[in-house]
């Protein structure tokens, strides 16, 4: 029997089972296309009568298609981490939910990431001059190591925490210094470094949902030898792709190394939607602020904090003031 014969034959015996055999620009004798067999209502797809002899059930062929990847991450079931909050709290950090230190110290941190977190929040909620593309991704970086953004990281997470309608997701991209699981007690824990270099790994397995309230980390997972390259991948644009997808009351902060001794910084403060540098008052001088704001100028937000400014304030236990 010829291929024409042959192919006219398969032909009929789709006609009879229902399938109908439109000519599509393209599709030739021998490469029909087939338009898909209707289930009738209450009929399982797979026992369809209306199928020739040999052919393939069209239930068979469409769960064999590649499902859509989702764009959601799965930030409220993850791991949990039991978090030390006497601890942290007695440390000056602004756990929410828990007993407040009776000192000055925490009561001006208090109000100070009040005011810093206000105008990130109003970003998000589009009550700027235009709408700004991943508003939700905050990153915090400084000039030089050392000024105190880790530890601003942590508290803006936590006083975003305890908003109403917030969710938080704390990441430590200081891949090279790492210290966010180490203060929180997650220290050896898998994390971002693990996602990047493997981003199969499905990213609720590395965000450990934490005993404050709406409050979640991703730790900088283990280290690796090309972790600089890692962060500054396309694998990190894609998560940050995703993350920025999500609902707009998922605030992400992302502690990022200092701009100047690093690229990194650099590369990660253009895919995010707002950047916040940190400046430890009486040490980083002039010049060199300047060329940290000069790395980051095609952001389209960059606020600053002032470090460390009051004599008082260095007398606590981290040798932290903040001010806005």
């Amino acid at each position: 029997m010829s291929l024409i014969e042959q192919a006219s034959k398969r032909l009929e015996q789709l006609r009879e089972a229902g399938v109908e055999m439109p000519f599509l620009p393209g599709a030739g004798l021998l490469n029909p296309v087939a338009t898909p067999v209707r289930t009738p209502m209450g009929q399982a797809p797979g026992n369809s009568p209306f199928k020739a002899p040999g052919a393939v059930p069209v239930a068979t062929v469409a769960q064999a298609a590649p499902q859509a990847p989702t764009t959601q991450l799965r930030v409220d079931d993850t791991q949990l981490a039991d978090l030390d909050l006497a601890r942290l709290a007695q440390a000056n950090f602004l756990v929410t939910g828990f007993e407040k230190p009776e000192n000055d110290v925490w009561q001006s941190l208090s109000r100070d990431f009040k005011c810093i977190k206000r105008p990130l929040i109003d970003n998000i909620n589009g009550k700027t001059a235009g709408a700004i593309a991943r508003a939700n991704l905050v990153l915090l970086t400084s000039a030089l190591p050392s000024e105190g953004k880790t530890y601003c990281a942590i508290n803006l997470a936590m006083s975003m925490a305890a908003e109403v309608d917030r969710t938080v997701l704390l990441i430590d991209a200081d891949v090279v210094r790492p210290s966010i699981g180490e203060t929180l007690g997650l220290k050896g824990k898998r994390g971002l470094l693990d996602l990047l270099a493997d981003p199969s790994v499905d990213p609720a397995e590395l965000i450990f949902r934490t005993n404050i309230d709406k409050f979640a980390v991703m730790p900088a997972g283990m280290p690796r030898a090309n972790s600089a390259e890692l962060l500054a991948s396309n694998a990190m644009n894609d998560l940050l792709e995703r993350l920025a997808a999500q609902s707009k009351d998922l605030m992400v902060i992302i502690d990022a190394p200092p701009l100047l001794p690093t690229a990194e910084a650099r590369i990660l403060a253009r895919l995010v939607g707002q950047v916040v540098m940190i400046v430890e008052a009486g040490k980083t001088t002039r010049n060199v602020v300047g060329e940290a704001f000069a790395a980051i100028e095609s952001c389209p937000v960059v606020l600053s904090v002032l470090n460390k400014r009051s004599a008082v304030l260095r007398k606590t236990q981290y040798g932290y003031g903040y001010g806005y």
